[in-house]
C-alpha cells in the first residue's frame, strides 16, 4: 500500500493502493509506519511523498469503506489520519509532494502537509471539496491553508470546495512549481536532497515555521476532531456521502 525507494539519501514514499490511492485505516497505517521509519533513519536526509501511478496522487478518504464502518472505526481512522498528517507536517526533514496526478480532499491535505509541492502540468487538479460532502476541512490543513494562501484565498478554497488546475494552483501559492510530468519526481528528489544537505540547520528553520500551527493543533485538535466526527454522522453529511459513493 506504500512502497519505499531510496535515492540520493532521500526516501520516496509512494502511495500504492489501486489507482485511486483512497485512504482507509490500513493504508494510513502503512503510510504512518513508512513515515516514522524515514524520520528515524539517520541515512535519510529528505522525504518525497508520491504516487505509484501518474493518474491520481490520492482521491482522499475511502468513502465507501468509511460509510460501512462503525463509529469507532471511523473515529480511529480519522484520529490516525490527523496524527499522520501532523507527523508529516512537523517531521524535522525536508518533505516534497511529487504530485503527478489528481490530489483531491485528503490527497490535497497530504500535499499541504509537505514543505514543498511540485505538480505535473496539464489537467492535474487539487482541491478541498469537503464542504460539498457536508463536512469541514480538518483543522490542521485548514490552518496550513490560511497561513499559506492568506485569509481571502483560503476562504475561497475552503468554503467553495472547488478544484483548481496546476497554473491556478501556482498563482495562488498552493504549489511551488509546475513541471513536465516526467520531471516531477526527479525535481522533487533533487529539492529534498538539496534542503537535506544541512540537516540541523534545516530542522531548526522548519521548527520555527511549523511551531505555531503545531501548538494550536495539539491544543485544540481533539476538540476539532470530535466536531468533525459529529458532523460526519449528521443526517446531511450521511446523505451527501451516500450520493458521493455512487460516483466513487
Amino acid at each position: 500500500m506504500v512502497t519505499v525507494e531510496r535515492r540520493d539519501r532521500v526516501a520516496i514514499l509512494k502511495l500504492a493502493r489501486d489507482v485511486t490511492n483512497a485512504l482507509n485505516l490500513e493504508h494510513v497505517t502503512h503510510l504512518a509506519k513508512a513515515l516514522e521509519e524515514a524520520k528515524q533513519d539517520s541515512e535519510v536526509r529528505g522525504i518525497v511523498l508520491a504516487s505509484a501511478n501518474d493518474k491520481i496522487f490520492s482521491l482522499g478518504f475511502d468513502i465507501p469503506w468509511l460509510h460501512e464502518a462503525d463509529q469507532e472505526q471511523v473515529a480511529r481512522f480519522y484520529r490516525l489520519f490527523n496524527k499522520t498528517c501532523l507527523d508529516l507536517y512537523t517531521v524535522p526533514k525536508p518533505t516534497v509532494a511529487a504530485i503527478t496526478g489528481h490530489a483531491i480532499a485528503g490527497g490535497t491535505i497530504l500535499a499541504l502537509c509537505c514543505d514543498y509541492r511540485y505538480i505535473a502540468d496539464g489537467r492535474k487538479l487539487m482541491g478541498l471539496n469537503e464542504i460539498k460532502l457536508g463536512l469541514p476541512v480538518p483543522y490542521l490543513p485548514d490552518c496550513i491553508a490560511r497561513q499559506l494562501l492568506g485569509t481571502n484565498k483560503a476562504r475561497e478554497v475552503l468554503e467553495t470546495g472547488d478544484f483548481y488546475p496546476a497554473e491556478d494552483l501556482l498563482r495562488m501559492g498552493m504549489v511551488d512549481q509546475v513541471l513536465p510530468l516526467e520531471s516531477v519526481l526527479t525535481k522533487s528528489v533533487e529539492k529534498a536532497a538539496q534542503l537535506g544537505s544541512a540537516p540541523r540547520a534545516f530542522a531548526l528553520i522548519k521548527q520555527n515555521r511549523v511551531e505555531t500551527i503545531e501548538a494550536r493543533v495539539r491544543e485544540h485538535g481533539e476538540e476539532k476532531a470530535r466536531a468533525f466526527l459529529e458532523c460526519w454522522f449528521s443526517p446531511d453529511a450521511q446523505e451527501r456521502l451516500r450520493e458521493a459513493i455512487k460516483k466513487f
